[in-house]
């Protein structure tokens, strides 16, 4: 047996070691924790997940006087109660027990679907539910920005689409919007294929390897495998630049993991010490940040002066008429240069990047881990996705028209982003002051929002709402095929999967905000299609050539946390070769 891990990962509550490429990068204080409870359905199909439990709850009893000292202050200092609003005083010990998320879903069930959390020195508002969630995102967006997220990420992506002011978001939304068109994704397909298809030679060496071994798996960590193939997609669909870290190792490479994971860092710390004076000279992990940003910086500086003095300026019409399929240099980059009357300093083309290269990489790595991982349990529906893939596709890579006709890898997609969502939370701060409504069994006169409140808006509780779904915690792709009435929920519209005609993937349209896989309104994310052809593509190529099985018992996984959902240790698989791929090699 040969046991394979390009990028080890373990953590734990007081530490994370990053073993990124054979090189030890130690992270302090990430927030981590296991699954600490967990609900298992029939067959013994394991789903991680957080259920209200007396036992781990922190409860008024037996919170420590630091808690209740906290919470005072809290109240204190953001006003105490927002009228009706109910107030969910949350322990300091539940950072550190599991995931925020898990905890915002036990006082989801407790308090309902709009609350006022108190959590040590600040407050938030926390929403979980659609029709909420639309007026702030949709029908009053811009009294809202990002807030919280914008203070941690500006360090990192600067002026980029995620942290933008409204300011600069709108004119560069308006330049990078295009860039998506219908021909550029239809060659990154063939981007998407080929990097697709490195991961699986990679793993069909391997496999040789053991079979001269008489074994016949492997031992895989595949969030790592599914980490570097997305690393590798981003480089050359977004800058044309060739990351190749599915095969080799390289100081930008080791560069990007280390500001990944100082993103995730900073979004899950509690206290913001990286604004200390002198703190990126003090710390050692904020000394290695900002060498990694700098290495990042000049290697993205290079790629914008390239194609500046390679310039071929026209109108979006023209550049979205090119023939891509002949066009040597097909990247985001080239379109963002090319574009008659745009003229953007090189620092702010470089944060558009660097936003795209975190953003782009984080969800599409972890979707596919968790596709994997759902798949693995449910041996039905992964026969069911290769017989679709063995019909369509046969033993040849998928294309723009062959996405559209893979079904139910679609569906399995958009369902691992409903139990898995990227990023679990969004993150709102009012600009005004604002009343939204009061949900499903809130308030039926909304809640007085005061302008610089905080608002995280859980996804995690919106995909896996028992008022919204049925049999929420269950992996159903087929669902998003079935129309579902509002079950009598004044304000909301039901699902209905042909609300929006033309729809290759679910999304908030047809759910009318219970399902918000890229967000929604006009902050959505700009590149949710090139994410989710991307998913679909590198799935398709995985299941087409090789059987998956979980190394270990699911129950066993554990749950970090920080943009993204990810595994604690890395998603272990055994992967063999699927048994007619075997014979038509001999």
């Amino acid at each position: 047996m040969i046991t394979v891990r390009s990028i080890p990962c373990s953590f734990s509550k007081d530490t994370v070691q990053f073993i990124g490429f054979r090189k030890v990068l130690t992270v302090r204080n990430v927030v981590s924790c296991g699954v600490s409870s967990s609900f298992r359905l029939p067959g013994s199909k394991f789903f991680p997940r957080c259920e209200s439990s007396s036992t781990e709850r922190a409860t008024k009893s037996n919170r420590t006087l630091l808690d209740n000292a906290s919470n005072f202050l809290t109240n204190l200092l953001s006003g105490g109660q927002l009228g009706t609003m109910p107030i969910a005083e949350g322990a300091v010990s539940d950072l550190f027990g599991k995931p925020l998320f898990f905890s915002l879903y036990d006082w989801f069930i407790e308090h309902g679907s709009v609350y006022k959390l108190a959590f040590g020195p600040k407050s938030f508002v926390v929403v979980s539910d659609p029709i909420v969630v639309r007026h702030i995102l949709r029908e009053n967006a811009f009294a809202y920005d990002k807030g919280v997220l914008a203070d941690i990420l500006e360090p990192i992506m600067g002026k980029g689409l995620i942290p933008a002011d409204l300011g600069t978001w709108k004119p560069r939304r308006k330049a990078i919007v295009p860039g998506f068109h219908a021909a550029f994704l239809e060659a990154m397909v063939k981007v998407f294929g080929d990097c697709s298809e490195r991961t699986i030679n990679k793993l069909q060496s391997l496999l040789l390897a053991a079979e001269a071994d008489k074994t016949m798996h492997i031992d895989v960590d595949m969030e790592a495998e599914f980490s570097n193939l997305a690393l590798d997609i981003i480089g050359l669909s977004v800058f044309n630049y060739d990351f190749g870290s599915v095969t080799r190792e390289s100081p930008v490479i080791k560069a990007v993991y280390g500001t990944l994971f100082e993103a995730e860092h900073r979004s899950t710390f509690y206290i913001p010490y990286w604004k200390f004076p002198l703190a990126r000279w003090l710390v050692p992990r904020q000394r290695k940040f900002h060498e990694d940003l700098k290495i990042i910086n000049e290697c993205l500086d290079s790629l914008i002066q390239g194609a500046k003095e390679t310039r071929q300026e026209d109108d979006i019409e023209a550049l979205q008429g090119r023939d891509y399929s002949k066009v040597k240099d097909a990247s985001l980059l080239r379109f963002l240069v090319d574009m008659k009357g745009v003229d953007v300093d090189n620092g702010q083309l470089r944060d558009d990047l660097m936003t795209m290269l975190i953003a782009g990489h984080e969800t599409t790595a972890a979707v596919l881990t968790w596709a994997l991982f759902l798949l693995a349990q449910n041996t039905d529906k992964l026969v069911k996705a290769q017989a679709e893939i063995d019909t369509i596709l046969d033993q040849r890579k998928p294309t723009f028209e062959d996405i559209k006709r893979l079904q139910y890898i679609r569906l399995i997609i958009a369902e691992a982003l409903r139990l898995y969502p990227q990023p679990p939370l969004l993150i709102r701060r009012a600009l005004r002051q604002d009343t939204i409504p009061g949900g499903y069994r809130g308030d039926k006169d909304g809640y007085l929002i005061p302008k610089g409140t905080d608002i995280f808006i859980s996804v995690y509780n919106l995909h896996r709402s028992p008022y919204f779904w049925d049999q929420p915690h269950e992996f159903r792709p087929e669902r998003f095929l079935i129309p579902k009435d509002n079950k009598g929920i004044e304000g909301w519209a039901g699902f209905d999967p042909y609300r929006s005609q033309g729809a290759l993937y679910p999304n908030e349209v047809l759910a009318d905000f219970a399902f918000l896989p890229f967000g929604g309104g006009p902050r959505k994310c700009v590149g949710d299609q090139f994410a989710l052809m991307e998913s679909t593509v590198g799935l398709a190529m995985l299941l087409q050539k090789f059987e998956v099985e979980l190394k270990d018992p699911p129950e066993s996984l554990r749950i970090v946390t920080g943009a993204t959902i990810h595994t604690q240790n890395g998603l272990w698989c055994k992967i063999k070769r699927r048994k007619h791929y075997s014979e038509s090699l001999q």
